[in-house]
């Protein structure tokens, strides 16, 4: 990881100095937890871990380190660099993003002004979501989303990644999306468009992605994936939307707005397997309408990321036909 002691500064200077005396590769941490009251942990090699005060892992809570209230303010005056009312806007979605591209999200009492949240009191739960990025992870499935149309052309197929949590589903969305947007010597780069609602894809920071998603791309930052889609079509043209998590009506109706526009397609979906996600309407529905001809299956058997399998339309496995192999996954 670049810039650990960075990142570090963001939490409070008794949490700091347990996490830089951990022997891990920061590399390889997905999350740090802070709950008021509660042991400190981190999720690291998709695995929970606790953290004790002299900087040590264990498997049990026995030992670990509880979480203070002085803890969680000062985290939250040094993520903020003392100026939270500068993180209005974001605090009201729960969570704010950092340079790096790392996000932390937020709990804590909700102030409400009827269905609308206004901002965030009593902040007492933080989740730092690691941002990592792995370029080339989607090198070996990439010839398995793109086919020959019957004029001879090569396209870019509609594209669902499904995905169970922390088996790197966005890090994969991230590295097709940056090589569909820079092109390859045989095959040429595609304007592209990221409605990034949870700011995870490009992560941008004052506007400015921390993570590389291409020199073709353009992101529309904290906006809603539905309205987003729309938006972009109408203002930037591109000719590949990509979103994180559908699943929505609103949002089957933007996805089926952007095919009749001529967009391609590559979104994530929450599910275990093709059959799964069938079990929700609006996926069924996504499904049956032949809308994604491509589907990239995800597992964390062995590692995260790995890629079980491409499969098409009709729920054929792609790869298995041509007796190909896929990547490894996010190694």
């Amino acid at each position: 990881m670049e810039n650990r002691d960075g990142f570090l500064q963001i939490f409070s200077k008794g949490i700091r100095e347990m996490l830089a005396g951990l022997a891990v590769d920061f590399g390889q941490v997905q999350e740090i937890r802070l709950r008021i009251s509660a042991p400190l942990f981190m999720v690291y090699q998709n695995r929970e871990v606790f953290i004790s005060k002299t900087g040590r892992m264990s498997a049990g809570k026995e030992g670990a380190y509880i979480v203070t209230r002085k803890d969680l303010k000062e985290t939250v005056e040094c993520m903020s660099n003392y100026s939270m009312y500068a993180f209005e806007e974001e605090l009201r979605q729960g969570f704010i993003t950092i340079q790096g591209g790392h996000r932390i999200g937020i709990a804590g009492r909700a102030v409400a002004d009827g269905r609308n949240i206004r901002t965030m009191k009593f902040i007492s739960f933080i989740n730092v979501r690691l941002s990592h990025e792995v370029k080339g992870c989607a090198d070996r499935i990439m010839p398995f989303l793109m086919r020959r149309t019957a004029s001879g052309n090569e396209e870019f197929c509609h594209t669902l990644i499904v995905s169970p949590p922390r088996c790197g589903k966005t890090t994969l969305l991230r590295d097709i999306i940056r090589q569909v947007s820079n092109g390859t010597g045989i095959r040429k780069g595609m304007t592209a468009g990221v409605v990034d609602e949870r700011s995870e894809i490009a992560a941008c920071w004052q506007g400015e992605p921390q993570n590389d998603v291409g020199i073709r791309t353009d992101v529309l930052d904290c906006c809603p994936k539905a309205a987003g889609m729309m938006m972009m079509i109408r203002s930037m043209s591109p000719e590949v939307i990509a979103v994180d998590e559908i699943g929505s009506r609103e949002e089957l109706e933007a996805v089926r707005y952007a095919v009749n526009c001529g967009c391609r397609l590559v979104a994530t979906v929450h599910g275990e397997s093709i059959e799964d996600i069938k079990k929700k309407p609006v996926l069924n529905e996504m499904f049956a309408e032949g809308i994604f001809q491509r589907y990239v299956l995800l597992d964390c058997s062995g590692h995260i990321g790995h890629v079980a399998g491409v499969y098409d339309a009709a729920g054929k496995n792609v790869g298995k036909e041509t007796g190909d192999q896929y990547a490894d996954g996010l190694d």
